[in-house]
């Protein structure tokens, strides 16, 4: 109970800060001003080995486990996207990619997980592997995750070090990066995987928007991604 009002506190911190035309906390209207589509129609745009990711009738997925890029650099902007779990999906989201080579995008970025948390082997991994967490460092409040097979609703707002994850119409997570200053402990004193060897708080804010494939053999499917930059 006490780390529950500890979180709820700090994201009500987090929410107060916000200007009142900021939409960090719901699901925006992507048909205003100022969105664009991440990527076009057929992925030309896009960082990506060649013949992994394909796009039909607006769906994207890959066939293997590679990143798909943005080829421009955002510094502060919200990103809204769909997605859809197959039966044991595990995937992200990635912010802030600096170094976006196969062998070291992992560490040079911040990922917003994407899990089936209903399936055997994710709804028993560590809270902040699973869907909605800032993978390997901080938990959701409350899962609202749709079942392997329905389309769930992202919106991730980036401004400076703080992240706002908003995942079918509720807020479940909000993140200060500067507070992660270690590449071993995050701050609730939880271990952060090996791989993850950059504390957060020194990552460059400036860097590519990236999401992740055909993880562990199991797909995953995006639609409607979208892009509005902050000033």
């Amino acid at each position: 109970m006490k780390k529950f009002l500890i979180g709820f506190l700090f994201c009500g911190l987090i929410i107060s800060n916000l200007s009142a035309q900021d939409t960090a906390y719901i699901h925006p209207d992507t048909n205003g001003n100022g969105w664009v589509n991440l990527f076009d129609d057929k992925l030309s745009d896009a960082i990506a080995p060649i013949g992994v990711w394909s796009i039909t009738d607006g769906v994207i997925t890959a066939t293997k486990d590679a990143g798909l890029w943005s080829k421009k650099e955002y510094d502060d902007f919200v990103l809204d996207l769909e997605f859809k779990n197959a039966d044991g999906t595990n995937s992200g989201v990635f912010l802030h990619g600096s170094n976006i080579t196969e062998e070291e995008w992992v560490s040079h970025s911040v990922e917003i997980q994407i899990a089936d948390d209903y399936s055997e082997e994710w709804s028993k991994a560590p809270a902040s592997w699973q869907c909605g967490a800032i993978f390997g460092h901080q938990a959701v409040t409350k899962r609202t995750v749709k079942k392997a097979g329905e389309w769930n609703h992202y919106t991730i707002t980036c401004r400076g070090r703080k992240i706002w994850i908003v995942l079918n119409g509720e807020l479940v997570n909000t993140c200060d990066m500067s507070l992660y200053t270690s590449a071993t402990k995050n701050i609730d004193g939880s271990d952060i995987p090996k791989w993850l060897s950059n504390p957060m708080s020194t990552l460059p804010l400036h860097g590519h928007i990236g999401f992740q494939g055909k993880h562990a053999g199991k797909p995953i499917y995006f639609r409607n991604i979208k892009v509005m930059e902050l000033k």
